[in-house]
């Protein structure tokens, strides 16, 4: 009998002492690791929020948004890509509409979403449609993607230009400003993330309330 409860002690012993080696383990140090590494880059921890002038976060440099200008309004705004969907054929890119339409490129409805799209940007930058890039009329896989290419952001400079009173030299800096190279300077194509363009334009803000 003795004998069984010495070894029934030293189970428990060995069982609470793995119970509270693994909680200080799994749900101290492993935790407290973790958070560590995130603080290599806390702003992208953080969901790489973007501020406005006064210092209120205004979005995240990872979410597209496309503003929108109220109607019969001039616009001012630098235009993301648009969202993924097939009701509206220039459905902003917003978290609420995010997803891609799975449409493929021999789809008769794909292909006249396109052209509609086209027709819209063109009459928007009073520019032939044939100048309109394929990033301006094609949504991403996400449908809320917070770059566009150069191209569509400097086929947008003249309006922003005319409507905010800055002149294009202006707008093109700031849209330089906002430009990420190719990664690691052969991967991919430039982009311009476009909250950050809105924002150094002061379009965006105040966030605070």
């Amino acid at each position: 009998m003795k004998t069984t409860v010495i070894g029934f002690v030293r189970q428990f012993v060995v069982g609470l002492a793995a119970v509270v080696a693994l909680t200080v383990v799994v749900g101290g140090a492993y935790p407290v690791a973790v958070w560590a590494f995130s603080r290599i880059d806390a702003t992208s921890a953080e969901g790489s929020p973007v501020t406005d002038r006064t210092g209120c976060t205004v979005g995240s440099r990872l979410v597209g948004v496309d503003q929108r200008a109220p109607a019969g309004h001039p616009d001012p705004y630098l235009h993301a890509r648009v969202a993924g969907g097939v009701g509206d054929p220039m459905a902003p890119g917003d978290p609420s509409r995010s997803g891609a339409s799975n449409l493929g490129r021999s789809s008769d409805d794909l292909r006249r979403i396109v052209q509609e799209r086209r027709a819209v940007v063109a009459a928007r930058e009073n520019v032939p449609p044939s100048r309109v890039p394929a990033d301006a009329v094609t949504g991403s896989g996400s449908g809320i993607d917070p770059d566009i290419s150069p191209t569509y952001a400097g086929l947008q400079v003249p309006r922003i230009a005319r409507v905010t009173g800055l002149s294009q030299a202006r707008v093109r800096a700031i849209i330089a400003e906002n430009t990420t190279g190719r990664q690691l300077g052969f991967l991919g194509e430039p982009t311009v993330n476009v909250i950050g363009v809105n924002v150094a334009l002061g379009l965006v803000g105040p966030g605070c309330r």
